[in-house]
């Protein structure tokens, strides 16, 4: 088994939505990014590259090459998947926390879970998606930007 963890964020900036779980969830902001700026799919990237010790999402896309400009990061995902088969793993688990006072998760939670599994290739019942606020304390809590945190059980396939 491998446990790996990941974290992203984003400022808000223009914009009417922004895009977490690959799906597009009406905002009154958007996100300051280089690609779609999805927060829940960089985390849970990170997180499976942390996993196998594969660095960080950035290693994998840099924000430096103009192909990744507004990339849809199911992209990232299907990668991160790619490369934890290859090395032998399928994923037992993922869970993943949504940091922010608003858009309001809980209505699209569901749909984002059926993303990130297919995206996967795994059963919809091992992913978690959930959120929190911070209670109006810090950037997230002042609605400057987004957060998620993600974690993720690693088996041999």
């Amino acid at each position: 088994m491998r446990i790996g963890q990941g974290f992203d964020v984003h400022i808000f900036g223009e914009g009417d939505h922004v895009v977490l779980g690959g799906v597009r969830v009406p905002h009154s902001r958007g996100v300051v990014a280089h690609s779609d700026g999805d927060v829940v799919i960089h985390a849970l990237c990170d997180a499976i590259f942390g996993a196998l010790a594969l660095g960080d999402i950035g290693r994998h896309f840099p924000p430096s090459q103009e192909q990744w400009r507004n990339a849809d990061s199911r992209i990232f995902l299907r990668h991160a998947a790619r490369l934890m088969r290859e090395q032998g793993y399928a994923l037992g688990n993922a869970d993943v926390t949504v940091i922010c006072e608003s858009p309001k998760v809980g209505p699209h939670a569901q749909a984002m879970r059926e993303v990130v599994a297919e995206e996967l290739g795994c059963d919809v019942d091992r992913i978690s998606i959930k959120a929190t606020t911070t209670e109006k304390l810090g950037f997230t809590g002042r609605g400057e930007g987004i957060a998620a945190q993600a974690c993720v059980l690693l088996v041999m396939a």
